[in-house]
């Protein structure tokens, strides 16, 4: 960062850790996950599946921001050990991920970004689907892409790609993992549920789970941006309501504040951003763009700048 836009005794108090509260928010996401099933399986009606599909994809979209902040070390002051097992086991391993290979991905994303040392924006640049503007033809493609599986098992081959480079994981913990997986199919097994894991499971996470994704990481870097100056070439959205659970799950959409304090945990972020937008240099150049649907649709389709409401 070229220069602070807070004060450190505003920046240390909004970087002090709550743990309950990211434990609320992981425990209101697997809860909203069992309600939508549950719900579903009692209703027995394709419209109510396709809606818990929709409503499961959007909370594993709210693990994936989960991960983000235990990549950050954001949970547990001082007991990391502890704060990557519960991660591993109730946030990343579901979603086929590991705190460890995402937080050294990340950590350099954040070291290097939007530079070709920043391994997230190289596997990136040049691609069609991150090129902008584009015509809205061939941005209606690639989330129907993600619709039919196709541009899941693109992003997967990508990400599996990425983490090659990666240092091999202990073989302890290779070891563990691989027998979490083997225990809850044998559970699955036993109880008879292959259906349901299948429907309830695997349905939204190569489907809704990648489509949101797709749109988040397009939001927080690319399109109608300024990569020369340090506020313009990362993204915060300001979403409309009904758009915080599916495109913002706990406050993902202040992605330019993340980046400018990483040491802020996500239930801070709308604190954060109000104080940043107290500061007349911040507020002059920060680029926030008002909704998903709207004015990031503007700024990718059209290139063209929206005003934040």
């Amino acid at each position: 960062m070229s220069q602070p836009y807070l004060d450190a005794a505003t920046v240390k108090r909004l970087s002090v850790l709550t743990p309950w509260r990211t434990a609320f928010a992981l425990a209101f996401d697997w809860g909203v996950i069992v309600a939508a099933i549950a719900l579903s399986q009692w209703a027995q009606h394709w419209a109510i599946y396709l809606l818990a599909v929709v409503i499961v994809g959007g909370r594993m979209h709210g693990f994936g921001v989960l991960l983000h902040d235990f990549a950050h070390y954001r949970f547990l002051s001082g007991r990391k050990g502890l704060s990557d097992w519960i991660c591993d086991n109730f946030v990343a391993w579901p979603i086929l991920s590991t705190v460890a290979s995402y937080r050294q991905n990340h950590l350099a994303h954040h070291r290097y970004t939007n530079t070709d040392k920043d391994p997230d924006w190289v596997i990136k640049l040049g691609k069609r689907k991150f090129t902008f503007p584009q015509a809205w033809q061939h941005a209606a493609l690639d989330l129907v892409s993600y619709l039919v599986v196709v541009g899941s098992i693109i992003d997967i081959f990508s990400i599996t790609a990425r983490l090659k480079a990666a240092p091999k994981p202990p073989l302890a913990y290779r070891l563990a993992r691989l027998g979490y997986y083997l225990v809850l199919a044998a559970l699955f097994t036993v109880l008879g549920i292959w259906r349901e894991v299948l429907l309830y499971w695997f349905v939204p996470y190569f489907t809704a789970f990648f489509l949101l994704m797709h749109v988040r990481s397009v939001a927080e870097h690319f399109g109608s941006m300024d990569y020369s100056h340090e506020l313009g070439g990362t993204r915060s959205v300001v979403p409309y309501q009904w758009e915080r659970a599916l495109f913002a799950p706990h406050h993902v959409n202040y992605h330019l504040e993340h980046h400018l304090y990483p040491s802020v945990p996500f239930y801070n972020l709308p604190q954060l951003h109000a104080a940043l937008m107290s500061n007349p240099a911040y507020a002059a150049r920060a680029h926030n763009t008002r909704g998903y649907t709207t004015g990031l649709v503007q700024e990718t389709l059209f290139g063209t700048a929206s005003v934040p409401a």
